[in-house]
This record gives structure tokens, C-alpha cells and sequence, in this order.
């Protein structure tokens, strides 16, 4: 993600709750220099603005911060215009948005799958995109459950397709799952 990287690179940073994955994708994207941060939590209720607030204290005061509960595709297109690295915190309440958001219309959920990975795939920036990893936990007692872990784990499925690199979190430590390899002309 640095000045000297002229090829834009997108990277999926996945690991279970409180994994450090969100710390980790800070650091990666403080390579950058103008650094976007695209955020999907929405504060419904106290503890979820006292962790919106920590968030924005641990990160760096110049980074422009853009909310995007659900257009997070157009939210990568307009930030590409104007920043060389974007960080996506992240797609596990993106998926809860969309299926909110979608609850008449669920058909039209993969839509929007479809237009973040087009978006992925086409951004004029490095992106750096956070995801809770839920295939290693229990089968949820609930259908909505099923639902949410079946289409977050299908997105993250989509992003890692898309991404040049893919790191796994598990207690603070990362783990390369995918990583393109460097090409010379």
C-alpha cells in the first residue's frame, strides 16, 4: 500500500471476534498516504457508539472517515477518485445491513454481493476489507442465524476470489492464506 507500490492491491483480513483483525488492517493501511476509512456500523444503541468512538480515537486523525451502512460499492468508487488506500470496517455488519435492508426483497441481496466484488475488482485504490470469519463456529440455533452465517460466509468466499491476499487473524497473530504473487514486465 506504500508511494513506492504503484500496483493497487486488495486484501481480505478475516479472523473470529476480538481476533485483532481490525488492528491489523489499521496497520497495513497506514502505508498509505490519503487513507479512507469506509465504515457499515450504524450507532443503533451505547455499547455500539462507545465502539465506534474507540475505533475513530485508534485511528489516525488525518484519515477521512465515510459511512456507507449499505452503498458500500459506490462508497469504493467515490473514495478511489480521491485516496490511495481504503479500509472496509467491515463486511460482517455489511451482511447484517443488507439483510435488514432486504428483508421484503432477500433475491436481491446477491446484487449488492455482486456489485462489491465488481467494485473490488475494479477500484482505483488498494483496499484493505475486514470480515469476521464464522465457518469455525457453531451451527446457529435460528434460521435468521443460518441465513446471516451462510451469506457472510458466501461474501467473504466472493471477496477472497477478488483479493490479491487473504490474512487470517487468530489471536493477534496473522496468517497468509492467499497472496498473489509479484510479477515483473
Amino acid at each position: 500500500m506504500s508511494s513506492d507500490d504503484s500496483r493497487r492491491r486488495v486484501v481480505l483480513v478475516v479472523g473470529g471476534v476480538r481476533s485483532g483483525k481490525s488492528r491489523y488492517a489499521q496497520e497495513r493501511a497506514k502505508r498509505g498516504e490519503r487513507v479512507a476509512v469506509i465504515a457499515t456500523a450504524e450507532a443503533r444503541d451505547e455499547d455500539m457508539r462507545h465502539r465506534i468512538e474507540r475505533h475513530r480515537r485508534e485511528r489516525p486523525s488525518s484519515w477521512t472517515t465515510v459511512e456507507a451502512p449499505v452503498a458500500l460499492p459506490q462508497a469504493i468508487a467515490d473514495c478511489g477518485q480521491r485516496f490511495d488506500t481504503i479500509l472496509i470496517d467491515c463486511l460482517t455488519l455489511w451482511a447484517s445491513n443488507l439483510l435488514e435492508h432486504e428483508a421484503e426483497q432477500p433475491d436481491r441481496v446477491q446484487g449488492h454481493v455482486d456489485r462489491l466484488c465488481h467494485a473490488l475488482a475494479r477500484a482505483s485504490a488498494s483496499v484493505i476489507v475486514v470480515s469476521n470469519e464464522v465457518g469455525s463456529g457453531i451451527v446457529p440455533d435460528n434460521e435468521l442465524g443460518r441465513t446471516y452465517r451462510d451469506l457472510l460466509g458466501g461474501i467473504n468466499q466472493r471477496v477472497a476470489a477478488v483479493a490479491d491476499e487473504v490474512i487470517l487473524l487468530v489471536a493477534g497473530c496473522p496468517m497468509v492464506i492467499k497472496q498473489a504473487l509479484e510479477t515483473t514486465a
